[in-house]
């Protein structure tokens, strides 16, 4: 034990770089969400993985975005920052298309943390030649000393413990600081809740409205085995909640047919999900609200 590593390492980059799918990846399940919207992660989730001689505490962490436009922006950006406050180490990724003003921008913030970086280059299966990494990997090693510069795609990543091990190397020595078979922090009651907005995200594609959050009000096993699950969607609009409603229920109802069959995957039982959508004007700037949808923790 003597020899062992364990650390966190905070997952930082611009939306929709690939950070929740890497996560997603190296957990071995779905421990973050995914969909093609921006800032679809709202929350610090923690993804552990667990090797005979190292452990990694991976924070996933939400997008570094430039400017807030809501308070929700702003407190998902401070989740954001402060995700890094308590950390080793920082895995900073790009994407194939390299250093734009966006990451240029997230980046200056992970600088002044004043912590060792590593630097992730994914979506390198998109480029037509490979040999366009080399002047990439130069231009990251100007920019600034990168403990290690590691190329990926995390949708094709071959082998999660040879990656692990790499960002091992670079964690104290110390022993591990979760239970070997603890994989995130975050709840099934949590889980549930993000699945729904996943799907909300996946079916509504721009229509959806950005400020859109889903809480979970029962997480129950009833006497037959079954995951009894109530979800209610919070919009700010009248118009809003009938986007998400779709006609005769039509959207509602697929919605929770996908969300449903992800449940199930994910909690290995039948699920029954009952979904409610809900109007509250304004809640994306009310500290009160956001404290009780889980964004503000307290």
């Amino acid at each position: 034990m003597s020899e062992f590593r364990f650390g966190f390492a905070a997952l930082a980059g611009v939306p929709n770089v690939g950070k929740s799918t890497l996560i997603n990846r190296l957990m071995g399940k779905k421990i973050s969400i995914i969909s093609r919207r921006p800032q679809t992660t709202r929350h610090r989730i923690l993804g552990i993985y667990t090797a005979d001689d190292f452990q990694i505490a991976m924070v996933d962490m939400p997008g570094l975005e430039p400017r807030p436009r809501s308070g929700l922006d702003r407190v998902i950006r401070k989740t954001a920052v402060s995700s890094m406050s308590d950390v080793d180490l920082i895995l900073f990724m790009i994407d194939s298309r390299g250093w734009h003003d966006a990451p240029r921008q997230a980046f200056e913030l992970v600088r002044g943390m004043n912590l060792p970086v590593l630097l992730i280059i994914n979506k390198i299966d998109c480029l037509d030649d490979k040999a366009k990494l080399l002047p990439l990997i130069e231009e990251s090693n100007n920019l600034h000393p990168f403990s290690e510069i590691i190329p990926i795609s995390a949708r094709k990543l071959p082998d999660d413990k040879a990656f692990c091990s790499i960002v091992a190397q670079h964690l104290p020595l110390c022993a591990p600081g979760f239970p070997e078979e603890m994989t995130t922090d975050r709840s099934d009651r949590f889980q549930a809740s993000e699945l729904v907005r996943e799907q909300t995200y996946l079916l509504l594609g721009q229509e959806l409205p950005y400020s859109i959050s889903a809480e979970t009000t029962r997480f129950e096993v009833d006497g037959k085995g079954t995951l009894c699950v109530d979800v209610t969607l919070w919009v700010e609009k009248p118009g809003q909640k009938s986007i998400v409603i779709g006609k005769q229920g039509s959207m509602l109802k697929r919605i929770g047919s996908g969300a449903r069959r992800q449940m199930e995957k994910a909690f290995s039982r039948s699920v029954y999900l009952s979904l409610w959508v809900k109007v509250k004007k304004g809640w994306p700037d009310r500290d009160t609200q956001l404290k009780s949808f889980g964004y503000i923790e307290s």
